[in-house]
């Protein structure tokens, strides 16, 4: 399953969950989609022939897919500053993290953060993607983590997922 794919269905989960997220008043008017897609690394330790990459390598966009910002391997605190964007294009945080913790993400300018947890000796690339009014401008997106995790971070511009529409089944009993 592709990316994209995944980034859709699991739009409509992230939009039950963005009332969790701790919105304050004042911006219940932003209609908003948040997508996540976790593709971990094998546990296996990396060598030179693995397929999957380093987390000293920032996640890489898709083709179709605009860089607004890099961040090579981290460790610690960090905030990454992002170019402005279309109007109607989404935002694209893409985080690569390994060592035990947990870090959280803030995109300050719309006022969504998120957590991610990281794992010792796995490398593990989040990708998420956030429509809410507001993200086509230009902002800074911070990082909060313990030195035990070294992340990188891709920041790009893209055309918005399309969301699917839920199917809906009936059991019996």
């Amino acid at each position: 399953m592709s990316r994209r794919t995944r980034a859709a269905l699991i739009i409509a989960c992230a939009t039950l969950l963005t009332p969790l997220t701790g919105c304050s008043s004042g911006h219940d008017d932003k209609a908003s989609a948040a997508t996540r897609s976790s593709e971990p690394s094998p546990k296996a330790t990396p060598t030179a022939s693995s397929t999957k990459p380093a987390v000293q390598q920032p996640p890489e966009l898709d083709a179709d897919e605009t860089l607004a910002g890099r961040q090579k391997a981290t460790t610690g605190n960090a905030a990454l500053a992002f170019t402005q964007g279309r109007k109607g294009d989404a935002l694209i945080v893409a985080v690569r993290c390994q060592g035990a913790g947990k870090i959280k993400v803030s995109v300050r300018s719309v006022h969504l953060s998120f957590p991610l947890e990281c794992q010792a000796g796995e490398v593990s690339t989040t990708y998420d993607q956030v429509a809410v009014k507001g993200v086509e401008h230009r902002g800074v997106v911070s990082v909060e983590a313990s030195s035990a995790v070294h992340w990188s971070m891709t920041i790009g511009r893209g055309t918005p997922a399309a969301e699917d529409t839920p199917t809906s089944t009936a059991e019996s009993l």
